[in-house]
């Protein structure tokens, strides 16, 4: 079961900044995940589309300009990162998947990480997801190289078909929602089934338990604590949680 730090390890350092990252390499956390707006030309990694939760500041994040954004305390003293500022920090040492916040941001996301295979990434440790399943379908147009995982947050009636129509690697369901049916569905149509968010210890058992092949959490270091406490997984039919 992969585990997948959440907006970096953001039980234990402010949201998606610089901070939060490092914990959760500290931590050891093979991937993690970070949110990112196109804002003044900078991609902006942050979640919410206003500023007030996670910032000192007031507004849509996307109406501001990257100096006003740069200037705010994002926690702890923390700014607002860039994505290639993130991904300086990650230098190969974890995957990470990029979720598009806003439209039109596809084009961008691809030509950055296209960049960063040219420097000798591998491009298996990028995963590009959204929500705006439009968006992913776009970043595998510009790239059938690049991984996309499509977000959702509910139980279609025909279960896990629309991410394998989006030729997708991976489907992201709320853990409000998961269940076996579709689990297997999705393994079925060869899709990775990764689940947010696992905090509680019996959370990430019962995601064990089910046979999902990855979960995001705030404390990346339950999910490996949990995991270095159980032998691997042999039952027939389950597949491995490494992004191979």
């Amino acid at each position: 079961m992969l585990c997948i730090g959440h907006r970096g390890a953001m039980g234990h350092a402010p949201e998606n900044t610089l901070k939060s990252i490092a914990k959760a390499l500290e931590l050891g956390a093979p991937w993690v995940e970070v949110d990112v707006y196109p804002v003044d030309g900078h991609l902006m990694v942050i979640h919410d589309n206003r500023l007030e939760r996670t910032t000192n500041g007031s507004g849509y994040v996307w109406k501001k300009t990257f100096s006003y954004l740069r200037a705010l305390d994002a926690g702890q003293g923390e700014k607002i990162p860039t994505l290639e500022e993130v991904l300086d920090l990650i230098s190969k040492r974890a995957g990470i998947n990029i979720e598009l916040k806003l439209p039109g941001t596809a084009a961008w996301v691809t030509k950055v990480i296209q960049e960063r295979i040219r420097t000798h990434w591998d491009v298996k440790k990028f995963l590009v997801s959204s929500f705006n399943h439009h968006e992913i379908a776009a970043v595998r147009q510009f790239d059938p190289r690049i991984r996309i995982g499509a977000l959702i947050a509910g139980v279609p009636l025909d279960y896990a078909r629309f991410a394998e129509n989006l030729g997708a690697y991976s489907v992201h369901q709320s853990i409000e929602f998961v269940n076996r049916e579709f689990i297997d569905d999705a393994h079925d149509r060869n899709l990775k089934v990764f689940v947010y968010t696992a905090n509680h210890p019996e959370d990430i058992a019962r995601m064990h338990a089910l046979g999902v092949d990855g979960v995001f959490s705030n404390y990346p270091d339950r999910v490996l604590s949990f995991l270095g406490s159980k032998p691997a997984r042999t039952p027939e039919g389950l597949r491995s949680a490494k992004l191979e």
